[in-house]
């Protein structure tokens, strides 16, 4: 496999998340079917969380093994240690920040009168919790996006190390995990009952699926474990975040279901990791 077909096959696993996102041009009116597709977004979000948070931490320990037992040095797991706690911060926070901006950003909102024009205000509530809806999907999309450069990085580092059928197989793996992603952006539009536009849905594809053809480019180039552990960091942030976002959404359409959708979304998210389990990635 030459370095720009495996390049090739890393941009295809990143787009197979283009096949779940259609799921955003579908309008759920039931408030039960709006607290599942929310649920199992969620529930999706939630296994990510975990098993970047995993891959994440496993350099910083190896670090401060290799330094214990004075194989390596402190201040490389200084280095990573930072890495870390500093990625997982900004993923974290910079979304709040930047929605608060965002909503400082807007003009407020003051009552019309009554009538036809409070009829108005109702349809400018429903343009806020529209666009509220959209830009999450689109945090979704961006956390999503660290991750999967992050795996990029995976498949171009097994081709550059010369495991060929590793990196085939992960690409086999990535691109089935990339599909159920798309599930996890379009959820909180189905929550708001938001039918998302086609240009929303590509360009949401491209951010989130688009990474692993970059990172798929880098790792093919070069190794930096510093690169990797603060991608992952950075999208289990960005994921924590926008599951603090989703779950208060899910109470309020339906507790019952939403607990339901995020066992769903979990086992989902764990049954399609065990391609890339079995592919030894």
């Amino acid at each position: 496999m030459t370095t720009s077909q495996t390049v090739l096959l890393g941009a295809i696993a990143g787009l197979t998340i283009f096949l779940g996102l259609p799921l955003g041009r579908v309008r759920a009116h039931a408030v039960r079917g709006r607290a599942f597709l929310n649920a199992v977004s969620a529930g999706i979000l939630v296994f990510l969380l975990f098993d970047i948070l995993a891959h994440a931490t496993e350099p910083v320990e190896e670090a401060l093994t290799q330094a214990k037992d004075g194989t390596g040095g402190w201040g490389r797991f200084a280095g990573l240690g930072l890495v870390y706690v500093l990625g997982f911060g900004v993923g974290l926070l910079a979304l709040f920040y930047l929605g608060r901006m965002w909503a400082r950003g807007r003009p407020p909102r003051t009552s019309i009168g009554p009538g036809a024009m409070a009829t108005a205000e109702a349809d400018l509530g429903t343009s806020t919790a529209r666009t509220a809806a959209l830009r999450t999907g689109m945090a979704i999309a961006a956390g999503i996006g660290l991750h999967n450069f992050s795996e990029g990085l995976a498949i171009g580092q097994a081709a550059h190390s010369g495991a060929i059928s590793l990196a085939a197989l992960l690409i086999i793996g990535f691109a089935l995990h990339n599909t159920t992603e798309g599930f996890g952006i379009v959820g909180p539009l189905a929550a708001a009952g938001v039918r998302a536009s086609w240009g929303w849905l590509a360009l949401a594809g491209l951010v989130g699926g688009g990474p692993t053809f970059l990172g798929t480019v880098v790792g093919t180039s070069f190794e930096s474990e510093f690169l990797f552990v603060g991608c992952l960091a950075l999208a289990a942030g960005a994921i924590l975040y926008v599951i603090g976002e989703l779950l208060p959404a899910g109470r309020r359409l339906s507790w019952e279901i939403t607990l339901w959708g995020l066992l769903a979304g979990v086992v989902l998210g764990v049954g399609t990791d065990m391609v890339i389990a079995v592919a030894g990635g």
